[in-house]
């Protein structure tokens, strides 16, 4: 790359070197943002194989040939990447570029200045060299040498003139099915000495090939977790899924160079041939990147340029952010984005993969079957000496692939799962854990199998934290985890429940048998086993029930209710207290909102039912932006050892934003779209902004400012835009105010080639 920074070429190549510089300072982001994991300067070390598809770099071997191509007669190479990434389903990638799948054929064409025959015996003994890295060998597979013969290893490289000329050869080039991934140079090689650059194309994982590791053999779900760079990702609670839309956009400009960029920081390129090897790679960087704040935030940053940086729309931004300057850590409240860039970096890479959510998901137990939660005796969720929490929601990628390097039965999905390193280098912080070894408890398999069995077989205990330090057991409705976990249907917009892929059906014979192993393994392990039979109800129990809906609406109110059984033959002093408090996904106490203690007589074998309204205008403060509303009621009776207590989580519902739009459009004819939004807030819902973007159908995103929205109003608005690309498209479009923020929705519509005009 030398003379790059310091001057740029003239003529037709000015255009060609500002591209190659903007790569350019992409690797220069890199290596401030990755000197941490591998302790050296990095885009100088990177050679300019690296930076792919560019003219300039990988072409001037070309521009000005070397006295060897001179001999051979070649004017030109010809990677014929329009038509090769179309068959190798990549054409979204780029369309000047070359990039391929392994263990797939791919033609490049080799133009002659003079008849072939002039120089017919220099042209058999040429062979090709396929090379990539900063210095590519043989002995790890990062270098092959192959002859132009049909004779060749079907396991190995190989190429066959399938069409000559005396002007021109065509030549088929197919890799091994298990070749590394990456960018790669093709050179000519005559005699084993003098070697002449052809171009440069990327390689990558092949899903369609049977010999492939990460073979799927459904074409719809190969176009689904490979292809589709729309989703969604699943929040909420259990009886409240939300979807957020979500753009991977594996395929967007920029996505292919950081990604294959950013693994240079990893010594190990000869593995980059194995899926499983790769995926922790990715899982490892990107949670290096959640803990990491590289370069800070400035501080005197605008409100609105603050704002931005909060936004969830898509994988691409949050990888430039990351990668080429932002660098801000990511916020706790949306750590689950990690889950949606590992995804897009995976897909690109051509390992199927997809998110998935587990609602009420243990987390950080250590293996143990028991997590525990502790409250005061008002409800107030008190954190001291917690061991393990259970999350609302949790976001994971599962990958797809075969493993051979475990027993047999372990192939399919499998789960990264990032996690405190534990002196492995960079590796050392992520694992891929079989899904099946999670639903038969196989702890053998590798130790984060115990992490995850407890993520989704726990149950919770809840502890009272007394004025004078001591804690007392509850009389708790217990509260199981890991009974939805979700994923997007395949070809469709559902949501699909795949908890049957992580455990058996709950009271079965197969989860009794699957918990009793479970139970014991820890126990010869001499661990905690996490499975304790605790005894709840004393003689003179009584019993608590809370009934809370699913979603509350922004600024509105809804009813619950508390019943209070007295089963003894006594009367019955109880203190009842019940609350609301804010909590974020994760489990972690945001702010106490609402509380209301009131004192009741229960009658013998008496049922009190009491009914209250939830309303936004009682609370001391609005909830923090993102968070969930978690309901408690506690009830206590000064003759019993036990209090009762129960808990609610509750979705917090904002308004709703309707889009109206034909379910098919002309290309390159003016769609017309209606936006709308009702106001069903106590306040106004001003310094409103709408922003309308989608792949296809915007060039780039539009911002609108409109004026305020009363109460009990509705706002109705307009965009016009031409769609430039045929197919299925997703039009997205996002509100903010000073009520919320993020408020996102969206259509899709099919564009169609317009009808030829008469």
């Amino acid at each position: 790359m030398e003379g790059l920074g310091e001057e740029k070429p003239a003529g037709k190549l000015t255009e060609q070197w500002r591209e190659n510089f903007y790569y350019l300072q992409i690797l220069k982001s890199i290596d401030v943002l990755y000197h941490f994991l591998s302790g050296r300067q990095i885009w100088r070390e990177i050679p300019e194989t690296t930076v792919p598809g560019r003219h300039f770099l990988c072409s001037r071997g070309l521009e000005q040939p070397s006295a060897m191509g001179q001999a051979l007669g070649i004017k030109s190479c010809d990677f014929q990447a329009a038509k090769n990434n179309e068959e190798h389903h990549t054409k979204a990638i780029s369309a000047r570029h070359l990039v391929v799948r392994r263990g797939q054929p791919f033609t490049i064409t080799l133009y002659f200045h003079r008849p072939v025959h002039t120089f017919l015996s220099t042209l058999k003994k040429v062979v090709l060299v396929a090379q990539t890295g900063k210095q590519p060998s043989q002995t790890d597979r990062t270098q092959a040498t192959f002859p132009i013969s049909s004779l060749g290893d079907q396991k190995q490289w190989r190429a066959v003139v399938k069409e000559r000329d005396d002007q021109f050869w065509t030549i088929s080039v197919t890799s091994p099915a298990d070749a590394v991934i990456g960018h790669y140079s093709l050179l000519l090689q005559v005699s084993g000495r003098v070697q002449y650059p052809l171009g440069q194309f990327t390689l990558l994982f092949n899903p369609w090939n049977r010999e492939d590791a990460v073979f799927l053999q459904n074409e719809a779900q190969r176009n689904e977790y490979v292809l589709n760079q729309n989703g969604f990702i699943y929040l909420g609670t259990a009886d409240y899924i939300q979807e957020e839309p979500w753009n991977f956009g594996q395929f967007e400009r920029d996505v292919m160079d950081l990604s294959l960029g950013l693994m240079g920081v990893d010594k190990h390129m000869e593995k980059w041939s194995q899926p499983v090897y790769v995926a922790c790679l990715w899982g490892a960087l990107l949670h290096a990147l959640k803990e990491k704040r590289v370069l800070p935030t400035p501080q005197t940053q605008a409100t609105q340029e603050r704002a931005l940086l909060n936004k969830r729309r898509g994988s691409a931004p949050i990888l430039r952010q990351w990668f080429t300057g932002q660098g801000r850590p990511v916020y706790e409240g949306q750590a689950w984005v990690l889950a949606a860039v590992a995804c897009t970096v995976l897909r690109f890479l051509g390992i199927p993969a997809r998110v998935v959510t587990t609602f009420a998901s243990a987390q950080d137990t250590g293996g143990s079957l028991l997590v525990d939660e502790y409250y005061n005796g008002e409800g107030l969720q008190n954190g001291e000496g917690q061991r393990g929490r259970i999350w609302i929601f949790q976001t994971s990628v599962e990958c797809w692939m075969t493993r051979p390097d475990l027993s047999q039965g372990y192939n399919g999905w499998q789960v990264l799962y990032p996690r405190a390193p534990s002196g492995g280098g960079v590796l050392g912080s992520c694992d891929l854990v079989p899904v099946r070894a999670v639903k038969e408890g196989a702890l053998e398999v590798t130790p984060v199998v115990s992490d995850l069995f407890a993520m989704v077989n726990s149950s919770c205990v809840v502890w009272k934290c007394c004025e004078d330090g001591k804690l007392e057991l509850t009389n708790s409705n217990t509260k199981y985890v890991g009974n939805n976990i979700s994923t997007k249907v395949v070809g469709s917009d559902r949501c699909e429940d795949i908890t049957q892929n992580y455990k058996y059906p709950a009271g079965s014979l197969q989860e009794k048998e699957v918990l009793e192993r479970v139970q014991k393994e820890r126990m010869r392990q001499g661990k905690d086993n996490g499975i304790r039979c605790l005894s709840l109800q004393p003689a003179d129990s009584f019993y608590l029930f809370l009934e809370a809906p699913s979603s509350l609406p922004l600024r509105g109110d809804a009813q619950l209710s508390v019943t209070l059984v007295n089963p003894s033959d006594q009367e019955k002093e109880v203190q009842l207290v019940i609350g609301a408090q804010a909590v974020y996904y994760n489990g972690v106490f945001a702010a106490e909102l609402w509380r209301e203690k009131q004192s009741l007589r229960l009658g013998a074998n008496q049922v009190v039912r009491i009914t209250t309204s939830l309303s936004f205008s009682c609370f001391e403060r609005n909830p923090p932006e993102n968070s969930f509303l978690r309901l408690t009621a506690v009830a206590t009776h000064s003759e019993s050892s036990l209090s009762c207590f129960a808990q609610e989580d509750i979705a917090i519902c904002r308004p709703h934003l309707i889009i109206k739009m034909p379910e098919t459009a002309e290309r390159y004819r003016p769609l017309t779209v209606s936006v709308s939004i009702h106001n069903s807030l106590d306040c106004p819902m001003e310094e409103c902004v709408i922003s309308i973007f989608g792949r296809g159908l915007i060039h780039k995103e539009r911002r609108y400012r409109l004026g305020p929205v009363w109460p009990g109003n509705t706002l109705c608005t307009q965009f016009q835009f031409v769609p430039t690309e045929l197919g299925l498209q997703r039009l997205m479009v996002e509100m903010d105010c000073n009520m919320f923020q993020n408020l996102i929705s969206h259509r899709s519509v099919t564009v169609v080639a317009p009808e030829p005009s008469a």
